[in-house]
């Protein structure tokens, strides 16, 4: 897949304001609990998801608004999911941490720290024996990074050469540690140790991020093996929605504002004509506002229906004990 500067900057635009009309719902009650806001970090899910075929597959994490969205899934769908409605891309059954899309290859977003990761070995294990030369993708946290789960799927794919690329989000914090405090040596380097590609790549300049996830496609279609790519990045707000009223003090004001410097979408806006900038800009929100609409119109799910698409048979679980 090919991606002009317009395209990523529409792509990081669309993640940036859906994020913030997320907030906005949050704090509305119209969306129930928390989420996970993206909001910094738009420049690894476009820039990698950009090198990517239609049929390739993601996993995400739990905050994984961003890749769905750069991996092309229905925004209007995506905000019927967040308000628990039928129209939702899971029928308001997967909100916002459990979201997915399989006819576009997202296998989904995921509670559990770095759990995608064997679900994205899989799926690259199916193709590299069927031959398709598709390429999965998992992205995870630096906070994943210390996961046993995650370098189980990292021996195994370096064994069996699978077209797989592990892309690390390292924004620094794993909810409130440090990344400094909590991971020792080079996350490079410990992918390296297992005969793979890595390298670590500038987050937060979308180009960067492209050129890096190109390499690692090419890698993976030439049947040449898994391929790490930290990407460094940051977040501009908490952990989740919830922790802008807990006064937290983890990070300091000073150490946001010099990230904030760095903001992708305001640094490719700026090499854009001013009318084409302007234009996405118009077209974004016009999407956003539609993609509203479309949720608080959708019905709100039948409790009678509950027990539904629980299981893939179809078949309902038994509703008590035979004695």
């Amino acid at each position: 897949m090919t991606a002009s500067l317009s395209d990523l900057y529409r792509t990081m635009l669309t993640i940036r304001r859906f994020e913030e009309r997320i907030v906005e719902l949050v704090n509305a009650n119209e969306i129930a609990g928390v989420t996970h806001e993206y909001v910094g970090q738009e420049a690894v899910a476009t820039g990698i998801c950009a090198a990517l075929n239609a049929d390739d597959v993601i996993t995400s994490t739990h905050r994984g608004h961003g890749h769905l969205i750069a991996k092309g899934a229905d925004v209007r769908r995506m905000m019927a999911e967040l308000l628990g409605r039928v129209d939702g891309l899971n029928r308001g059954r997967g909100g916002s941490m459990h979201i997915a899309d399989l006819a576009l290859g997202i296998y989904g977003a995921n509670g559990i720290v770095a759990a995608g990761a064997p679900f994205a070995a899989g799926a690259a294990w199916a193709t590299a024996v069927g031959a398709t030369r598709r390429v999965a993708v998992t992205f995870f946290g630096d906070g994943g990074a210390n996961q046993g789960v995650l370098h189980e799927t990292m021996n195994l794919a370096a064994l069996w050469k699978l077209p797989v690329i592990f892309a690390c989000e390292n924004n620094g914090y794993a909810v409130t540690l440090a990344q400094s405090r909590s991971t020792a040596g080079s996350l490079v380097e410990r992918a390296a140790a297992y005969g793979m590609a890595a390298e670590q790549v500038d987050g937060m300049d979308v180009e960067a991020v492209l050129e890096a996830a190109h390499r690692a496609t090419g890698r993976a279609r030439a049947a040449e093996g898994p391929t790490f790519l930290e990407c460094v990045t940051y977040r501009y707000f908490g952990h989740h929605t919830a922790e802008r009223t807990m006064k937290l003090g983890y990070r300091t004001q000073a150490e946001i504002d010099r990230w904030r410097l760095r903001d992708p979408i305001t640094a490719t806006g700026a090499k854009l004509d001013r009318a084409d900038e302007e234009q996405i800009r118009t077209a974004v929100e016009e999407l956003l506002d539609e993609a509203v609409e479309f949720a608080r119109a959708s019905p709100r799910p039948d409790p009678a229906d509950a027990l539904e698409y629980v299981y893939a048979s179809g078949l309902l679980p038994r509703r008590g004990f035979v004695g």
